[in-house]
């Protein structure tokens, strides 16, 4: 492996993964509802963007100044081609940590994000990313941090050594990744197989195994594989950022934020007498068994009264983000699935039916003649965000900004799936972030926007493009047996898409 690469699996493509967290805007709802004021995010830097995806398309859906590197240059330079030539692009970058972190040329951040890369660096680059933070994050400024974690890891800790141990000492030289991987988890499952005490002391360890041939090889060689990998106690990570002037803001997965659907009412209970909010992260994580954590870190935190949270709060725009007929009342948590009640669910969602914008505050007079309370109102806009069925909204002056830079992105990401299924997001102007938009939806708008008005047409093009690639759909997991069956499929999700989906992405931005 070459020397540049620092023990970082380079020889395999990493995911085209797209990543709401670090989305400044969805970062407002979050920190208001734990109770923090939130800052204006003018500027903004992901530290390892893999391919991308998601510093391009925070970049083109909102008025935040994006910068990023991530030292591989295979990716760096698709990140720059995905980005095209806009004023407002992404300013890319493929320099190593330390040379990044040392440039002259970049800004002060009002948000830094690091997805995962932590928990895959050497303790130098992570001192190398701490100097840079504390250098260059505002007072006010919001860090974004996801990690492998423990007690999570614990027991599946000494099986990613056992993969990693085969991998460099067993495997046949010249191997080409993807094999290597197969032989190491092939003999791992030997090693378990042959009784290992191990094994039976820890039966989940042989259930991961199994669920982790199912994962691409390119997943596995970044999730597993390199050098450097840490799953780090909170604990710890408290220690690097307390040291940089951090306080600890919440979880940015907005689930965590529930109680009920991931403790029990004991549980609740214990973690309220602990006085120390570090501490009380560490328990909750060992209640949990948590294995990956997605943290918001303010430097200089403020806390609101519970006053200045509501009207802010009320002051949040919201907008549906799923076809209303395809809303499943439930969330599930670590603890639980539960059933969301429908008697303080439906009145909003109704109120939110016509896939536009609305304040907080307009929900809340809208329902208030059924008895829901703003506490229920906006315990359940957490839940609903969790699940990804409603977004957090930008103001109007960023929507209409930030149109001509989503419209140009989301054509060449719909170009791109011509012959890719990897990128299955695009952009909307009115989340400032990122929609789930399967290959398949973007071949119907990439004919769309190229002058077929209907269904079938659109339907006709994805089967002619497909066919030329000798390519199939499933249907319940099998590939259809014709062309002709094909088209027939086609046709169908043409036409269901025509009627839900596409209204829902043109009130999002993403389609014209």
């Amino acid at each position: 492996m070459q020397a540049w690469s620092d023990g970082y699996m380079t020889d395999v493509e990493y995911t085209y993964g797209y990543y709401a967290e670090l989305n400044p805007l969805r970062t407002r709802l979050a920190l208001l509802n734990a109770g923090y004021a939130y800052p204006e995010i003018g500027t903004a830097c992901e530290l390892g963007f893999g391919q991308g995806l998601s510093i391009n398309i925070h970049g083109a859906a909102s008025s935040t100044e994006w910068f990023g590197t991530d030292f591989n240059p295979t990716q760096a330079a698709f990140a720059k081609e995905l980005a095209g030539n806009p004023a407002r692009a992404a300013r890319i970058f493929d320099d190593a940590f330390d040379a990044f972190c040392n440039r002259s040329d970049l800004p002060d951040f009002d948000f830094i994000s690091l997805h995962g890369i932590w928990s895959w660096i050497s303790d130098a680059n992570r001192a190398v990313i701490a100097e840079f933070i504390r250098r260059k994050l505002k007072v006010g400024g919001v860090l974004y941090i996801s990690y492998n974690t423990q007690p999570g890891w614990a027991a599946l800790a000494p099986l990613r050594d056992l993969l990693t141990g085969f991998s460099d000492t067993l495997a046949v030289p010249g191997l080409d990744t993807g094999k290597r991987i197969a032989a190491s988890l092939e003999f791992a499952g030997k090693v378990l197989d042959s009784g290992a005490l191990y094994g039976r002391a820890n039966p989940s360890v042989t259930e991961h195994l199994k669920r982790l041939s199912s994962h691409p090889s390119n997943y596995l060689a970044h999730e597993y594989f390199n050098r450097d990998w840490m799953p780090m106690p909170f604990s710890q990570m408290a220690d690097w950022m307390e040291s940089l002037k951090l306080s600890f803001a919440g979880s940015a997965h907005y689930l965590d934020h529930v109680d009920a659907l991931n403790l029990s009412g004991d549980q609740v209970k214990l973690l309220n007498e602990i006085p120390n909010k570090g501490f009380r992260e560490t328990a909750k994580d060992f209640m949990v068994n948590q294995r990956f954590r997605r943290d918001y870190w303010i430097r200089g935190a403020r806390r609101l009264t519970p006053l200045e949270q509501t009207e802010r709060l009320r002051a949040q725009q919201v907008v549906l983000g799923t076809p209303l007929d395809k809303v499943v009342l439930k969330a599930k948590g670590m603890l639980l699935e539960a059933d969301l009640k429908e008697e303080i669910y439906r009145p909003i969602l109704d109120v939110l039916s016509d896939y536009q914008p609305h304040y907080v505050s307009d929900i809340e007079r809208a329902v208030a003649e059924r008895g829901i309370t703003i506490s229920q109102i906006l315990q359940a806009l957490i839940i609903l965000a969790g699940n990804g069925t409603i977004f957090p909204v930008q103001d109007e002056q960023a929507i209409r900004k930030a149109r001509p830079e989503t419209d140009a992105i989301n054509a060449r990401l719909c170009r791109q799936a011509r012959y890719s299924t990897d990128m299955n997001y695009l952009a909307s102007p009115v989340t400032g972030g990122g929609v789930l938009v399967p290959r398949l939806e973007q071949l119907f708008l990439l004919s769309r926007e190229s002058g077929s008005s209907e269904p079938q047409e659109w339907a006709r093009f994805a089967s002619a493009l497909l066919e030329s690639q000798n390519q199939r759909i499933l249907i319940e997991g099998k590939p259809v047996d014709s062309p002709a069956h094909q088209l027939e499929e086609l046709g169908k999700q043409a036409a269901k898409f025509a009627e839900a989906r596409l209204p829902l992405l043109q009130a999002l931005g993403v389609a014209r």
